[in-house]
């Protein structure tokens, strides 16, 4: 449904916006399996599932960068490994989009449960949109794709408002606090990637993947080692194939792949827009769940969908 309507909206756009929407659309589809992958191997805690992602983005960057190294020229060969200021840009990147996020997201949900937080990170999109509009571009263009993202979020958040109702948690505030700080910590991410990689156009979307992998897979053997399960313990669980499987799809799925896009769609369309599309990782991660389940989606749920799909194109209509 969402790539269906989006593509035969962006007949007539300029090449390069065209790719950029489908980049960006794409990374939402890999960033949607994060929300399914517990289901595939549960019995595992959030520290473990993430740091394995991070772990096997890492692997997966360190041993293409190895091989593109044996394959190109020694001219060639310079654009693939960072210099000072590249590695401490990407490690710094890393931590506001890979592992700082995750561990303030995971703190808050322990503290606030898991709804709330979901509600808070959804509004992602609105203040991308907000920050990254362009000059040239009047908020009244803007507006529509607004009011309908909006509007999807008020119908999934009174979806999940029982679920919030429900969580019984002991530090509701200190969790909302968390939450919104892990909020800040990617839309910092979102904004600041965006620009880096707009004033290096010299650097390929593919190097950036790779530098921002190796940050994070050093960022998720930290995580690991501070507070996931050990090791003589964990390769004991029973699942443990699956749950390999899990963090390796999504190491390099999620993160990897969904990062080159990423850096795509932030390299070819304004903050705003691409922003926008982040509400598709939402659509696509509810879509992957009621396929998993088996189950329909409640009506709220199903309409906030068609209205996240009606503001992305109603933002790229604005942004034409």
């Amino acid at each position: 449904m969402l790539t269906t309507e989006a593509a035969s909206e962006t007949k007539g756009l300029p090449p390069g916006m065209a790719v950029g929407i489908a980049a960006g659309l794409g990374a939402g589809a890999f960033w949607g399996t994060t929300f399914v992958a517990p289901l595939v191997a549960p019995g595992f805690s959030s520290e473990d599932y993430t740091a394995g992602r991070f772990i096997a983005c890492g692997l997966f960057s360190l041993v293409w960068m190895l091989w593109q190294t044996l394959l190109s020229s020694p001219t060639a060969r310079a654009g693939l490994w960072p210099d000072a200021a590249q590695s401490g840009a990407a490690l710094g990147l890393s931590v506001l989009g890979y592992t700082g996020y995750y561990l303030l997201l995971v703190y808050g949900i322990a503290d606030a449960g898991a709804a709330l937080p979901a509600l808070i990170i959804g509004t992602l999109p609105v203040w991308m949109m907000l920050l990254g509009k362009p000059d040239h571009l009047r908020w009244a263009a803007l507006l529509p794709g607004l009011v309908l993202t909006a509007a999807g979020m008020a119908l999934m958040m009174d979806a999940t408002s029982d679920a919030v109702g429900e969580t019984g948690a002991g530090h509701l505030w200190r969790g909302v606090l968390l939450a919104v700080g892990a909020m800040l910590s990617w839309l910092a991410f979102g904004m600041l990637n965006a620009r880096w990689i707009r004033r290096h156009p010299e650097v390929k979307s593919t190097a950036w993947a790779n530098w921002l992998g190796l940050a994070a897979g050093l960022g998720g053997l930290l995580l690991w080692l501070g507070w996931g399960t050990a090791w003589h313990e964990l390769v004991s669980r029973p699942g443990l194939g699956a749950f390999v499987f899990v963090c390796a799809f999504t190491g390099i799925g999620s993160a990897w792949i969904a990062s080159v896009m990423w850096n795509v769609a932030s390299r070819r369309l304004s903050t705003s827009l691409a922003g926008q599309l982040v509400v598709s990782e939402t659509v696509f991660a509810l879509i992957y769940a009621f396929v998993w389940s088996g189950d329909w989606p409640a009506t709220a749920q199903l309409l906030a969908c068609v209205l996240f799909v009606a503001g992305i194109l109603a933002s790229i209509r604005a942004h034409r």
